[in-house]
């Protein structure tokens, strides 16, 4: 990836299983463009859930969430079930990130079929987008995965419906359900960063009021 990354002149992430001794986590590397391995990410929330027990395989990331300076902007990354949540992403924001990315790999519930949350996903990240005003890659595989188990076969059908969402939330690129695609889109970040300035919701934040995010119950 180091190599291709080098001859394509592109930032490359590059997802993989790693293993840290007795330890095993959800990681990604992100590759600069002239190849320059820029360092690792952790997936921090671990899901588990029916065809996602993730907690069985990683143990959740201590890298912390993090931003990256590539050759064309600051990027922050985090993974999947990270997307759900909005501490992740304006973390990532606070520390610089001018586009964030999250690949994922998310579809139907096994123990459902009826449900169908691609449009809950997709706007979550939206409000990520717009509430950071930050454009947002979200990039998702197709296709079926089917696994036999004690109680029959079990089925995932993945949503694909990668998008690109511009920096109050819109889309301005997506793919469909069942087909590869190659996803483009062109951003001003001098002109989002001057928006996200003026718009005042990094202006106006209480640091001082939020420390019950610091809790599980909201109990200081």
């Amino acid at each position: 990836m180091q190599k291709l990354a080098k001859e394509l002149g592109v930032v490359i992430p590059v997802s993989f299983f790693e293993e840290a001794n007795t330890a095993h986590y959800n990681s990604i590397a992100i590759i600069d463009a002239d190849g320059t391995d820029l360092g690792i990410y952790r997936k921090s929330h671990i899901p588990d859930g029916p065809g996602y027990q993730e907690k069985f395989y990683f143990n959740p990331g201590d890298t912390g969430f993090k931003v990256f300076q590539t050759k064309f902007a600051k990027i922050g990354v985090a993974i999947c079930w990270d997307q759900w949540f909005p501490e992740a992403a304006r973390a990532m924001v606070l520390q610089g990130a001018e586009i964030l990315f999250y690949p994922t790999a998310i579809g139907s519930e096994p123990q459902d079929q009826g449900l169908d949350s691609r449009d809950h996903w997709r706007r979550v990240m939206q409000g990520h987008a717009g509430a950071n005003v930050v454009p947002l890659v979200a990039s998702n595989r197709i296709g079926k995965e089917i696994i036999e188990t004690e109680h029959g076969p079990s089925q995932i059908t993945f949503y694909g419906t990668s998008f690109i969402a511009g920096p109050t939330g819109e889309i301005v690129a997506e793919a469909d359900d069942k087909s590869e695609a190659v996803l483009v889109a062109q951003f001003d970040l001098d002109m989002i960063k001057s928006k996200r300035q003026s718009w005042g919701v990094f202006r106006d934040r209480r640091p001082d009021l939020y420390k019950v995010l610091l809790t599980m119950d909201g109990n200081l």
